[in-house]
């Protein structure tokens, strides 16, 4: 099997390529602006996404397209993300007239917008920012256009791990405890989240990724709800940090719901099949 990769230098990117390197008779490739940057074994392909002479064929004929590019993050309200829809609805559909059999891309838990509570993969989409917004019109625009290239579309909640944005959560929590603070800032914490290891979630891709039976919309997530402050607390435990947790110094972000969390039922059932 062939895969192309991009997105590969990104944070789940990253860990994705690491995973992809454990399979058997997978032959990688990863698209990338930046040269001299892919491991031993992998092909590397430098060149961007809107550069219109860049088709399936040049790509090499991948058998599957793995797509975690996008830019404009962590900025999740940023007009960017519109823009960021348009020219990479403009190249998968390109790829899948072309003949592209199979291509797997990242959404967003934020295409669910404002709902509460446990949130299923067949509920409609009602984005409440940008980056919810930009990813959802891509994923309408792919399954009207690419009926003969097979979808499947991943929803990630909130991931953590290495090589994490310095302003998320938890490389500010790492930060504190590399800088021995005994004071942590944050919001209230009562709000409610569905947190993963980034390397889980990558195992999760992966494995959706090479199995062709896979299709449609997944979430990729725990399907456990927690506090953001005992997850906070549960961190620098972890770490072995003790710390005083200065709570509502923040206030509560007002673009997102204040609890909500995945169903992985559909995952889980994917995942034992695998």
């Amino acid at each position: 099997m062939k895969l192309l990769l991009t997105g590969a230098t990104g944070f789940i990117g990253r860990h994705v390529l690491t995973r992809l390197r454990e399979c058997d008779g997978v032959e990688i490739g990863i698209l990338t602006r930046r040269s001299n940057v892919a491991p031993v074994g992998v092909t590397e392909i430098v060149d961007d996404i809107g550069n219109e002479a860049l088709d399936w064929h040049a790509l090499g004929c991948p058998d599957v397209v793995l797509h975690l590019a996008w830019g404009g993050l962590p900025n999740y309200r940023s007009p960017r993300h519109f823009d960021e829809a348009q020219r990479h609805s403009t190249f998968l559909r390109r790829l899948a007239a072309q003949g592209l059999p199979r291509l797997i891309c990242a959404g967003t838990c934020y295409e669910y917008g404002m709902r509460q509570g446990c949130l299923a993969e067949h509920e409609v989409t009602d984005p409440a920012n940008s980056y919810g917004l930009g990813k959802d019109v891509l994923r309408r625009q792919l399954a009207l256009d690419t009926p003969n290239t097979q979808l499947l579309w991943t929803r990630f909640f909130y991931l953590y791990g290495n090589g994490q944005a310095p302003t998320s959560l938890y490389s500010q929590v790492c930060a504190a405890i590399d800088r021995g603070d005994s004071v942590f800032r944050m919001s209230g914490g009562e709000q409610l989240r569905d947190f993963l290891p980034v390397t889980r979630a990558a195992d999760h891709l992966v494995r959706l990724a090479l199995d062709p039976r896979q299709t449609g919309i997944f979430n990729i997530a725990s399907g456990e709800p927690i506090s953001i402050r005992r997850l906070v607390e549960t961190w620098f435990a972890d770490a072995g940090h003790s710390i005083r947790l200065e709570l509502g110094h923040y206030p509560y972000p007002d673009w997102e719901p204040f609890a909500f969390w995945a169903s992985t039922a559909k995952l889980t059932a994917a995942l034992a099949r695998t």
